[in-house]
């Protein structure tokens, strides 16, 4: 399987950018290796962030501070991008939503591509998580982004990444590979991806994922929910409107559908199509979903509207359900891909920042900040440096079943609140009940995982009076798996219920 799909990320490759510079490597054979025995026209090139000093020097990565601009290539002539690679350090908990990636082709001033850098490698809501499709593979848990669309320029391309965040970016790591060529056919369009969000969808109207004016064809859709209510939220169609229609031409029988599956999610990631995340059908579940139109690209000579509606299971008052198929309220956002000449219509204006993240996680209270405050019945408490939310977390390392973590929170505004929970994942730690005044949250959880990992866990209290109330972790014991009762704590959030 791993051969087979390597096989065709090659394939891929080859197969478009023949299109830009070679069409007779094509082969009737269907061989996706086909033309590597015959010599391309160009210069293999690449822009990197290699340290200068390629002799003694390792700093090969670029900081970026918040609201600074890295550039990662500027480059000149004709040729065509074949390969993007990046990974990342940052302690800012939603960073991949809070770096904007904008490229620009042939000195345009609005840029061509503008999405943040996990939505456009696939993985929206800030978070990271590994997959593999054709153009795009993420690996390393997450933190290795590959793409692979080939990006053509006759004169020039400036690829840029804004950090919109408020933290310090620690390590950009990257490079660019690319072709440079005596020219382009003129038949060749150029690569463009916009982002788009609706936090929470808007009533009586589809969600619209994009809005394109000129010739050229549509290639991709990356759609992200965050579900407000549980239950299924994915009844509606699809929707494309081709060169002013007032009629869909392409017209679909589900969101699922679209997306080339069928009853429902659940996760996996093919080349083609793929949900690489879905947490539930819960509120506050996060789905990802991608469908790459490669070899069905819906072609366009004026311009082009893709809509789908946000329909599916309400419910009553009394917790009953309503209807199965009515239009829901959660949050979408999307990125679209598509190929077209210049010049494009600019784009909208992007949500900015932490506009585009459900929370202000600068308000989170990170336990490493209040390790004094938290009681504990027995076990040693410590801090541990990694990959948690702003950069520790503390390791409580509970000896046995029954002990108990506790910590007084403020409620800043009487109502229902929100509570979320940051939470590791590990080989040697236990199962915990979450207790709000003495009064179970739901049920425990068993935070054993095979390697560390992190989650959220979101909870809904009752009205709850302004003031200090008592937030407990009771160990109820560990997974028959599992080394240790320990629980490794990164910090929580309470914010009043939107």
């Amino acid at each position: 399987m791993m051969l087979r799909k390597t096989i065709l990320f090659i394939g891929l490759n080859l197969s478009l950018s023949a299109c830009i510079t070679a069409p007779h490597y094509a082969d009737a054979q269907g061989n996706p290796l086909a033309g590597l025995a015959e010599l391309r026209p160009g210069d293999a090139m690449r822009a990197a962030s290699t340290d200068p000093d390629l002799v003694n020097g390792n700093a090969d990565a670029r900081p970026i501070e918040p609201g600074a601009t890295l550039v990662l290539a500027d480059l000149e002539g004709a040729g065509v991008i074949t390969h993007f690679w990046n990974t990342i350090a940052s302690n800012e908990k939603g960073y991949s939503r809070l770096l904007v990636l904008r490229m620009y082709w042939d000195g345009e001033t609005t840029p061509s591509v503008e999405c943040p850098i996990g939505d456009f490698f696939g993985i929206g809501h800030g978070v990271d998580q590994p997959f593999q499709s054709l153009p795009v593979a993420v690996s390393s848990d997450g933190r290795g982004r590959n793409c692979y669309w080939p990006m053509p320029f006759r004169k020039s391309a400036k690829i840029t990444v804004t950090n919109e965040g408020r933290e310090r970016t620690n390590a950009f790591y990257y490079y660019l590979d690319w072709r440079r060529l005596p020219a382009l056919s003129q038949r060749t369009a150029y690569f463009h991806a916009q982002y788009r969000q609706e936090h929470p969808t808007i009533s009586n109207q589809n969600y619209l994922i994009a809005e394109i004016e000129g010739h050229g064809h549509y290639v991709g859709t990356v759609l992200n929910v965050r579900q407000h209510t549980p239950s299924w939220y994915g009844e509606g169609d699809d929707f494309f409107y081709i060169d002013g229609e007032e009629t869909p031409r392409l017209t679909g029988t589900g969101t699922e559908d679209y997306f080339c599956d069928g009853w429902g999610f659940r996760q996996f990631s093919y080349p083609y199509y793929g949900v690489p995340l879905q947490q539930g059908y819960d509120p506050f579940d996060l789905t990802s979903v991608y469908r790459w139109h490669i070899p069905d690209p819906v072609s366009f000579r004026k311009s082009l509207r893709v809509e789908i509606e946000h329909k599916g299971v309400t419910f009553k008052e009394d917790g009953s359900v309503k209807s199965g198929f009515e239009e829901r309220t959660d949050d979408f956002s999307s990125v679209a891909f598509w190929y077209q000449m210049e010049p494009h219509s600019p784009f909208a204006p992007m949500p900015v920042g932490y506009e585009r993240l459900y929370y202000d996680w600068q308000q989170a209270v990170e336990a490493e900040a209040i390790v004094d405050q938290l009681s504990v019945t027995a076990g040693a408490k410590e801090r541990q440096e990694g990959g948690w939310s702003r950069g520790a977390q503390i390791l409580w390392q509970a000896p046995a079943a029954d002990q108990t973590l506790s910590v007084k929170v403020n409620v800043a505004q009487a109502g229902k609140q929100e509570l979320i929970l940051l939470l590791t994942h590990s080989w040697d730690y236990g199962v915990y009940e979450v207790q709000l005044d003495g009064q179970a949250l739901g049920a425990a959880l068993d935070l054993y995982g095979p390697q560390v990992s992190n989650h959220e866990y979101h909870y809904t209290t009752d009205n709850l009076a302004a003031g200090e109330h008592t937030l407990t972790l009771v160990n109820k014991g560990k997974n028959v798996e599992s080394k240790g009762y320990f629980l490794g704590f990164d910090g929580f959030l309470l914010t009043p219920l939107k």
